[in-house]
């Protein structure tokens, strides 16, 4: 077995330790800026620390942990089902330590249990959107070489899809959302049903990989990246403890899957680290539907995307009635716009915690909260994380100043088996997750734009989320995403697409009041001088707009017009 940091591995598989990057490139790691993360011992099992004890240590077995359909799992429950789910894992379909497992299902409890039971049976997760398509489950089992897959019924067919395209995945069962058996071919129910109580937890190391999680895929092709158990603990005491300050009564609610980090630490983890609990739903999520389980399960934490913010805010000031447990509102995956902030404020009375985060680093590492908010700032580095705005050549700066924003802490980038990435994403020990951020005296951060969303038009440079801020603002205007795209006299001009409240306004004199609206509200030479309607915008499983397919589809009709795209 290979000697690693925090004692001999546990994995007898070590495929994805050897997919690593060379330390060197890895990024400088703090584990001494807050005494919970010095604390953690050298040897680690996550799901025991955030499941077993719970039950075994807390006094939390009887505590609700997981609602779902009229259904309540306690933490016991939960620990009962995982356990299950890690001796199928081990028992009936041979899995070794440091084996990876796809998961597939949408947020529901035994999409949370087998997500527990591959960490406690010394496996790696490999959680997958339930959205996403056979030909995306395939990359994703050949790049993390995955023979192990366990996958809700109902999302069946995509699954048997995927297993023609990778049949490396050829250990495979089915599981129910409850996982009661009630549908004969959800094998996995079946097996689970005649196990004996109680699993053996492998006794891992901290610095054993537990996670793989894939980006989702706003820049390109997904990529794995490595988190290990010590990193599932650490973004459970750094944020949610140290921002907004959980309570163990709080009843979690939002959007994110399980599949994206936001969703893991927002819809499962968090909650578990406080003992408390949170609200499944089958179905997808709506305003609507967010606001009746609100109700209904007297939910006092929500996370979701700003987009579903703003769709809140209009269905509350409609209405009039705000959710009146609520307490806090977390808001990631893309920048908050300050309109959404100050809507979804002026319906409920809510001040938005904005956080930013990325799959590289797990979850948020800049945010503020209450009066620290200061509305259109993302906030400051979160207890336990530095952050800074570094040059082109990787310069720190000193404030005020603008540029790419950089972040360590103890967690940071490791990606899986890809060194080119890596040495873009980690410079000088620093973590640079792509986004341009100005930084104030008081070492507040604001976004100006991702650094591939900077729009150099005519010498000008032009964040295209101010321009979305201001368009957003006219009271036509839905949603919309602003990009630059090739013009043979400007070098890029700003192009919107605007998807307005009301389709029978999409017209010329639309787009020109849009246009003039826009002067009057920012500097004249950022208006979208190209203004194109559309219906909606093209989006990863996560909600993220993905800007970048807007500006290939803009390339590939220059070139067809013969403009030189630079």
């Amino acid at each position: 077995m290979a000697s690693i940091p925090g004692g001999e591995t546990a994995h007898t598989d070590t495929f994805a330790r050897d997919g690593l990057p060379p330390k060197e490139l890895w990024p400088k790691f703090d584990f001494y800026g807050l005494p919970e993360l010095a604390a953690y011992p050298d040897r680690m099992n996550a799901a025991v620390e955030l499941l077993d004890k719970a039950v075994t240590d807390l006094g939390w077995a009887d505590r609700p942990c997981i609602h779902y359909a009229g259904a309540v799992w306690t933490y016991a429950d939960l620990k009962a089902k995982a356990d299950a789910v890690a001796r199928v894992l081990v028992g009936n379909m041979g899995l070794k330590t440091g084996n990876r497992v796809l998961l597939r299902g949408p947020n529901n409890p035994m999409m949370a249990a087998c997500w527990m039971a591959v960490l406690k049976a010394g496996g790696i997760v490999v959680a997958t959107m339930p959205l996403l398509r056979a030909r995306e489950l395939a990359y994703m089992a050949e790049k993390a070489e995955i023979r192990h897959f366990l996958c809700d019924i109902d999302l069946r067919a995509e699954g048997d899809a995927a297993m023609e395209r990778a049949p490396i995945l050829n250990k495979v069962k089915f599981f129910t959302a409850l996982g009661d058996a009630s549908d004969p071919a959800a094998d996995l129910d079946t097996a689970m049903a005649g196990k004996p109580a109680g699993f053996d937890n492998v006794d891992t190391a901290a610095d054993d990989v537990g996670l793989i999680a894939f980006t989702s895929g706003t820049t390109g092709q997904p990529k794995g990246t490595v988190h290990f158990h010590r990193d599932i603990l650490a973004m459970c005491d750094c944020f949610p403890k140290h921002v907004y300050r959980p309570s163990p009564d709080d009843i979690y609610v939002g959007t994110p899957p399980l599949a994206f980090t936001f969703g893991l630490g927002a819809q499962l983890l968090f909650p578990m680290r406080t003992g408390a609990s949170v609200v499944f739903y089958p179905g997808p999520p709506g305003p609507d539907r967010l606001l009746d389980l609100m109700e209904e399960y007297r939910c006092t934490t929500l996370y979701t995307a700003p987009t579903m913010y703003r769709a809140l805010a209009d269905k509350i000031s409609e209405s009039g009635n705000a959710p009146a447990t609520l307490q806090q509102c977390v808001s990631a995956g893309e920048t908050l716009p300050l309109p959404t902030f100050e809507a979804f404020r002026a319906a409920t009375g809510i001040r938005i915690i904005d956080g930013l985060g990325s799959t590289e680093m797990i979850h948020i590492f800049v945010s503020a909260e209450g009066d620290d908010i200061r509305p259109g700032a993302t906030g400051t580095a979160i207890p336990g994380y530095e952050a800074c705005i570094v040059d082109e050549a990787g310069n720190i700066l000193e404030p005020p100043c603008e540029g790419l924003l950089a972040t360590r802490g103890p967690t940071g980038c490791k990606y899986l088996d890809n060194e080119d990435r890596q040495r873009g994403y980690v410079v000088n020990g620093w973590n640079l997750p792509g986004d341009r951020y100005r930084q104030d005296v008081d070492g507040y951060f604001w976004y100006v734009a991702r650094a591939d969303d900077m729009i150099v038009s005519a010498g000008y440079n032009i964040g295209g989320p101010e321009v979305e801020d201001a368009l957003l603002d006219h009271p036509k205007v839905k949603e919309c995403a602003v990009v630059g795209v090739p013009d043979e006299r400007r070098g890029r001009i700003v192009k919107a697409f605007v998807i307005l409240r009301d389709p029978a306004d999409v017209g010329e004199a639309a787009a020109e009041e849009l246009q003039e609206f826009v002067k009057a509200e920012i500097a004249p030479y950022k208006y979208p001088r190209a203004i194109e309607f559309v219906s909606d915008l093209p989006r990863t499983e996560t909600g993220k707009v993905q800007r970048f397919k807007l500006r290939r589809l803009e390339e590939r009709k220059a070139r067809e017009r013969g403009v030189r795209v630079q």
